[in-house]
């Protein structure tokens, strides 16, 4: 099966998509991720990115596009795949379904996670990450022994530049404003699951699992 999984910044789209590779056995394909890499490596591609990431706007579409594209054509995604976090624009969903006319396959399931904005600011605002390891924490839900300071590595924690309020504020207004109409786009096509994404994660993702199995 073919998935798109959606939904605002800090959704939690990242780790319900893990729980589906090991369901369905098919591979995730983040943006997110393989433009944090690019950042990281800082690559030409990796700071054009980073321009528009810290500012909590989008990354140009034939950026993105091309990035997905590519990923499409590798073996492991003939059984299906995830996509996590595109099509984040109308504009992105037409090319993506142009991409998949082309391979002859089609989208199954798109899965809408819905939290509101105050309860994303409080989990977005929240997220350190090692200098050092570049391990994840959170101050109110998953805190180090020692603050400021990581469990494994003893490295200086840092919030970074795209999970402060202003650019999170953003970030949200961007999404609102772009991607929430890529679900309308889908729903014409009725693949749009309606998830909350509000609780304890294995029980967001029994709802996801009912509503793929009751579509």
């Amino acid at each position: 099966m073919n998935f798109i999984l959606i939904g605002p910044p800090g959704s939690g789209k990242g780790t319900q998509a893990k729980m589906m590779v090991e369901k369905y056995q098919i591979p995730q394909i983040s943006t997110g991720d393989i433009l944090r890499g690019a950042v990281r490596d800082e690559s030409p591609m990796g700071r054009q990115a980073k321009s528009f990431m810290d500012k909590g706007a989008l990354v140009p579409d034939e950026v993105v596009i091309g990035i997905i594209e590519e990923r499409l054509k590798k073996p492991d995604c003939k059984g299906g795949f995830i996509l996590d976090g595109f099509p984040r624009t109308v504009a992105q969903a037409e090319a993506l379904g142009d991409i998949l006319k082309k391979m002859g396959i089609g989208i199954d399931h798109l899965i809408n996670i819905e939290v509101r904005d105050d309860e994303l600011l409080k989990r977005l605002t929240g997220r350190r990450t090692c200098r050092k390891c570049g391990g994840g924490y959170h101050v109110l839900f998953d805190p180090p022994k020692n603050e400021g300071i990581c469990n494994e590595c003893n490295g200086e924690l840092y919030q970074r530049d795209d999970d402060k309020e202003d650019t999170i504020k953003s970030r949200l207004r961007v999404y609102h404003e772009q991607t929430a109409p890529v679900i309308e786009y889908y729903q014409k096509m009725d693949v749009t699951r309606n998830v909350d994404g509000v609780g304890k994660i294995d029980g967001i993702f029994k709802r996801i699992i009912d509503a793929i199995d009751n579509g």
